[in-house]
């Protein structure tokens, strides 16, 4: 896996109409990650539950984006505290036993479609990870940083991995068992980024057992990197994607 910087957003770019592509709705801290503090006044819904409340759609236990762009297998379940928060880009499942997974999926308007033809895969990805996906991570937790990235050529014809360090920003904190942490936890939280049917798609899961196990967790950085790269390698495995249109 080649390795990739991720550079920050150029002084003096100019920013989009909107804060950011990932902000959905005024109530929501980040839209992106979409964190259980700035969510617990909405309700949760579980698969056994009716839909109704949610911007995407519940089918058995598959959930379906509201535009359409992905169908992922659902991984919590409601007996086990799990649920499921979404917005019209992003949906966002929790439990209480160490899960916490965000999908994206963005349209690609005439702007994102010119700089991923004349960027190519890779540089583009880069691009939208440092221009809009990061930026709204900083706007959640100012001190996060990227600890390392890497691309893939051969994964969805090209995926970015960027794994992240989250100072304050873990969504477990209150679930530690093992004695206490650094003061504030540190969360990691890992990233595969890539493009399908012009969409920008983007899975985002914290390392839960960095926090929760405390003083007792010891895995290296290379072991929590694998952990987090299979995690959501499992995650593309669950997900379906409709067939891309036929050429006009």
């Amino acid at each position: 896996m080649d390795q990739a910087r991720i550079p920050g957003p150029k002084r003096g770019l100019k920013a989009p109409a909107k804060p950011s592509i990932l902000l959905t709705q005024k109530m929501f801290r980040t839209a992106f990650i979409l964190s259980v503090a700035a969510l617990a006044s909405l309700p949760a819904r579980g698969q056994e539950e009716s839909p109704k409340g949610l911007a995407g759609s519940i089918d058995g236990n598959l959930y379906t984006s509201p535009t359409g762009a992905f169908t992922i297998e659902i991984p919590v379940l409601p007996a086990l505290g799990g649920v499921i928060r979404d917005t019209p880009n992003v949906v966002t499942f929790h439990d209480g036993f160490g899960l916490q997974l965000t999908v994206g999926a963005f349209a690609q308007d005439a702007t994102l479609r010119w700089e991923l033809s004349t960027r190519g895969t890779k540089d583009y990805l880069i691009y939208f990870f440092g221009s809009y996906v990061l930026p709204d991570l900083k706007r959640f937790c100012p001190a996060t940083s990227i600890q390392s990235a890497g691309y893939s050529a051969d994964l969805e014809e090209g995926t970015l991995f960027t794994y992240i360090l989250m100072p304050g920003g873990s969504m477990f904190a209150d679930h530690i068992v093992f004695g206490k942490p650094s003061d504030p936890p540190v969360a990691k939280r890992g990233n595969a980024v890539f493009v399908r049917n012009g969409f920008t798609i983007v899975i985002s899961t914290e390392l839960s057992e960095r926090i929760t196990e405390g003083s007792h967790y010891s895995k290296t950085v290379e072991e929590e990197n694998q952990i987090l790269r299979t995690r959501m390698l499992a995650v593309v495995r669950k997900m379906q994607f409709p067939k891309p249109p036929a050429p006009k």
